[in-house]
């Protein structure tokens, strides 16, 4: 289906300070316009997401909600183009009802920031880059961007990609744009590659095991050819003092039949070889007689639903850390923090997202040194009372902010698109 956009609206301001551009035309305007007036402008479409990252005191805000539109859909193509502020909801409602799915799992950042569920846009997803948990089998949100369409900090409008997987032509501009947070351009259209959803998912628990066994279970059931997409570990300890997260409170599931840590393994696809690959699985990991759980279709699909909407810190008023990081120093790093934070580990063993209760400039900067010495990164999508404000809240080293600083300068070389919202001067 084709959506025209309607051109003659006049571009609508509220209070002299929000701007809310009815197009991709007035957008490219609105960008020329402070462009040539020097004016730092911060770009937002619902605000889901708006708390990540450094605050911003911008003389202008361009709220782009008003771009949302489904554009076009192929089921048969496996695409669908989208205007940039269509939200993750509509786009999935959409997808379902032929079956398929944004196969890099959209976060829901809503519980985690606002107390309610919140998957945001399009474009929202796209600037913060941050997938679930198959994200070790299908890819991040980047490897699921055919193309888009956007406005450089000059207000010339540019695109890249198409709406096909072998588009390969040009350079992969859309690789760039991913996880820029808005700092290089305004975007207004994406086109995102969809996938068959799996027919039914079936998931497998361990409970009690501790670390190093939790993690090589999951290392083992990855490298295993029985197709895992998810591996998750879910401890119950360490007890801390001011923390929210608690999984039994959490996952109050019937099918989970016994208590302590939750090791879960997830496998998608046809009943009859889902349970074929199970059964596999049981037998290649050895826990036949362990304490085990098996969540069916419906209970699996609650679990994991839950594990993307990040609700284990539903109303934390703590920070909230993203650690990713080689699953084999997983278990070194958590070792290292002696026991002071509360954490579950996703990606099996590569993402690990930590509530740090009265989290100082200090602790943070000790967790950042021990992450980058292992060879990880840290980003700071939480702030609490406690510590408001981080000047580092992304990880990046010398070399790669040069190589980001003129990036920055050859698609935005005034600095007005969210300039300072991810690094100073970027």
């Amino acid at each position: 289906m084709f959506i025209k956009e309607k051109q003659n609206f006049q571009t609508y301001q509220d209070s002299n300070s929000i701007v809310y551009p009815q197009n991709e035309r007035e957008v490219s305007n609105s960008i020329k316009k402070f462009y040539k007036s020097n004016i730092p402008i911060e770009l937002i479409g619902t605000g889901s997401k708006r708390k990540i990252g450094r605050p911003l005191q911008c003389a202008k805000i361009l709220n782009l909600s008003k771009l949302n539109e489904i554009i076009e859909y192929q089921p048969e193509e496996l695409y669908i183009k989208v205007k940039a502020s269509t939200s993750i909801k509509q786009i999935e409602k959409e997808l379902k009802k032929n079956k398929q799915q944004l196969a890099f799992e959209p976060i829901d950042f809503g519980y985690l920031l606002n107390g309610k569920s919140d998957y945001g846009t399009a474009a929202g997803q796209v600037s913060c880059n941050i997938s679930g948990s198959r994200r070790f089998k299908v890819g991040s949100v980047r490897d699921h961007i055919l193309g888009f369409r956007g406005v450089n900090g000059r207000g010339e409008i540019i695109k890249s990609g198409g709406v096909v997987v072998k588009n390969v032509t040009g350079y992969d501009l859309c690789k760039l744009i991913c996880g820029s947070y808005g700092t290089l351009v305004a975007l207004t259209e994406i086109t995102f590659k969809v996938l068959p959803s799996p027919e039914e998912s079936k998931t497998l628990v361990i409970h009690k095991q501790k670390l190093e066994s939790a993690v090589d279970f999951l290392d083992q059931s990855i490298s295993s050819s029985n197709d895992i997409s998810g591996a998750i570990f879910l401890p119950k300890e360490p007890e801390v003092p001011g923390c929210v997260m608690n999984i039994e409170k959490t996952f109050k599931l019937n099918d989970l039949k016994h208590g302590g840590s939750i090791t879960a393994i997830r496998i998608e696809g046809s009943r009859n070889s889902i349970n074929q690959r199970f059964k596999n699985l049981i037998k290649e990991l050895k826990i036949i007689n362990f304490d085990l759980s098996t969540l069916e279709v419906y209970q699996s699909e609650i679990f994991w639903n839950k594990v993307k909407s990040l609700e284990f810190f539903s109303n934390s008023k703590n920070s909230i850390l993203r650690i990713v990081i080689p699953p084999s120093e997983c278990v070194k790093l958590i070792y290292q923090l002696s026991n002071k934070y509360k954490y579950y580990l996703d990606w099996g063993g590569a993402l690990m997202w930590m509530e740090a209760f009265e989290l100082s400039e200090e602790m943070f900067e000790s967790i950042r040194k021990k992450v980058v010495k292992l060879g990880g990164y840290v980003t700071m999508i939480k702030n609490s009372d406690y510590l408001p404000y981080v000047d580092d809240v992304f990880t990046i080293n010398r070399d790669r902010f040069n190589i980001s600083q003129n990036i920055k300068k050859s698609f935005d070389p005034k600095g007005i698109l969210n300039s300072g919202k991810m690094y100073t001067g970027i």
